[in-house]
């Protein structure tokens, strides 16, 4: 069941009345999230635990104040059997993370609407190098910017597919979509120009975005409509922009609110933006552990009110 929050209480009940109702309730319902959505959390978030005791973490989940969850796997369950435990702790299931490359997408749709998804998401798709003219082969951000544009053509490919199996695709950026381009914008920008803005939507992680030099609410003014989902989640303070993904450069999870990320202004802005869902995600290391820091977490989470 759909936990309301506080405010879409009022909005749908109306009244001075219906505040007091509102009140007497409070205490059994979730308390609201920033945006007034419902608290949600990407499930790689707490991967071990989940695949050792999948139920128990999703109850465990569910009793911080999640409501939400967008998941990166079944925990080796089939699609079936985890929504089975999913509606068993009451939690919704509004958008999954999938492949999405090769064979098989028909399998992996059939997945998301097992789960009960609306978003089929994908990110870090790969484009195969081999097809760089041979003049920007020598000139590593006209190579880039090639493989940026093939990248929206599969992007594009996905959607419509993605459509016609009743499903809407999504693409969650990390850092690397922030590399410059010959004309001195980010990669990222050429995805969401050469997209069909009715085919592919965006999640924006505001950690990855942020850490490379990006932000959120300016990406919300310059491509209204299409952004429905945030990644939730912080990082270690850095020094200048980090683009590079892995290695001793690598930037650091830390518990939402101990790092650098100024979530209040996103916040203010995702309603306009028309942002659905909110999840918080938590990156290596962990201070304690999964699940002390996604409780921590959620507590951030709940302060936004």
């Amino acid at each position: 069941m759909r936990v309301l929050s506080r405010r879409r209480f009022l909005i749908t009940t109306g009244g001075a009345g219906a505040a007091a109702v509102a009140a007497s309730l409070l205490p059994r319902m979730a308390v609201a999230s920033p945006m007034g959505l419902p608290i949600g959390i990407q499930l790689y978030s707490v991967g071990k635990p989940l695949t050792e005791d999948t139920a128990g973490t999703l109850t465990q989940v569910y009793a911080m104040g999640y409501r939400e969850v967008e998941t990166a796997g079944y925990a080796k369950k089939t699609a079936k059997e985890f929504r089975a435990l999913l509606d068993a702790a009451g939690l919704v299931c509004p958008s999954a993370h999938l492949q999405l490359s090769g064979d098989g997408l028909d399998a992996q749709f059939d997945d998301a609407h097992a789960l009960g998804a609306h978003y089929a998401v994908s990110s870090l798709l790969s484009v195969k190098d081999s097809g760089d003219s041979k003049a920007a082969s020598t000139d590593p951000k006209a190579a880039a910017l090639e493989r940026f544009k093939r990248l929206a053509a599969r992007m594009n490919e996905l959607g419509k597919k993605a459509n016609a199996a009743g499903l809407q695709y999504a693409y969650h950026n990390h850092n690397i979509e922030f590399q410059k381009m010959p004309d001195g914008t980010p990669g990222y920008d050429v995805l969401l120009k050469e997209t069909d803005p009715e085919l592919v939507k965006f999640e924006i992680d505001c950690g990855w975005m942020v850490i490379a030099g990006g932000s959120p609410v300016a990406y919300f003014k310059k491509y209204p409509g299409r952004f429905r989902m945030l990644h939730i989640k912080d990082f270690k303070p850095v020094s200048k922009p980090v683009i590079g993904l892995g290695g001793p450069d690598r930037p650091q999870g830390v518990d939402l609110g101990t790092g650098f990320v100024d979530y209040a202004p996103i916040f203010a802005a995702g309603n306009a933006a028309g942002i659905e869902h909110a999840f918080v995600e938590q990156e290596a290391p962990y201070p304690v552990s999964e699940l002390v820091s996604v409780k921590n977490d959620v507590a951030f989470m709940q302060k936004f009110n």
